[in-house]
């Protein structure tokens, strides 16, 4: 798994955040297994290369799961990070997934309302097709963009953020995505992650105003992902 933060990783960085194109098996920020986190490894770089004397602040703004990769927001102040946490809890930054799934007869797009509840002992989201006690709304839309050999390549734009969404809607559906187990893939990945990649943020700068887009490069060492590309 890796862990370690490099500078090739920073899709987007001025003064008030930092945009991360997050690689499976990073930490997002620190749990319970003690490992270090991307929080910690981007502080201590920015205190290094700024030569800051004093305490780095940097703030987490969304989480994305540990075995996906893709576009992490942080916030450099404590203005952006009181903007920006706001503007996720009024969905107000668009967050587009990439998902490589099994190759199965689906709709070429489709929109997906389930109602997830967290199951705290095995860290997993049950599934339900009805409004159900405990369980919040989950909507998902996603399309088939692309049709490979054995999986297909959908584009997954979430319309509610609840805990592993997208891997238990589209494991609902049928498909679930490549290398995750613990949503009915038959096999794991190489990588110990699950194919499934946080591809674009679209939100409005919190302090400039500007109109952000921002990529993130798809996994360089996976050659399905590369495919995908191609």
């Amino acid at each position: 798994m890796t862990r370690v933060f490099s500078v090739d990783q920073i899709v987007f960085e001025d003064n008030h955040m930092m945009v991360i194109n997050k690689k499976v098996g990073q930490l997002v920020q620190g749990d319970k297994t003690g490992d270090e986190s991307l929080l910690e490894s981007i502080k201590n770089f920015i205190k290094t290369r700024d030569q800051k004397p004093g305490n780095v602040f940097l703030g987490l703004v969304h989480r994305i799961d540990r075995p996906t990769s893709g576009l992490v927001i942080y916030a450099k102040t404590s203005k952006a990070l009181s903007r920006l946490t706001q503007m996720v809890k009024n969905r107000e930054i668009k967050k587009t997934y990439w998902a490589i799934v099994s190759k199965e007869m689906i709709p070429k797009s489709q929109k997906l309302v389930h109602y997830l509840k967290k199951n705290e002992k095995n860290n997993k989201a049950i599934v339900f097709s009805q409004p159900t006690a405990g369980a919040k709304e989950a909507i998902l839309s996603y399309e088939i963009i692309k049709t490979l050999d054995h999986y297909l390549l959908l584009q997954v734009d979430l319309e509610t953020g609840r805990h592993h969404q997208i891997r238990a809607q589209l494991s609902k559906n049928g498909t679930p995505i490549k290398g995750d187990l613990k949503y009915g893939a038959q096999r794991s990945n190489p990588d110990g992650g699950i194919s499934l990649h946080a591809r674009k943020l679209e939100f409005i700068h919190p302090v400039s105003k500007e109109s952000m887009s921002i990529v993130a490069p798809l996994p360089e060492n996976d050659k399905i992902w590369q495919a995908c590309e191609e």
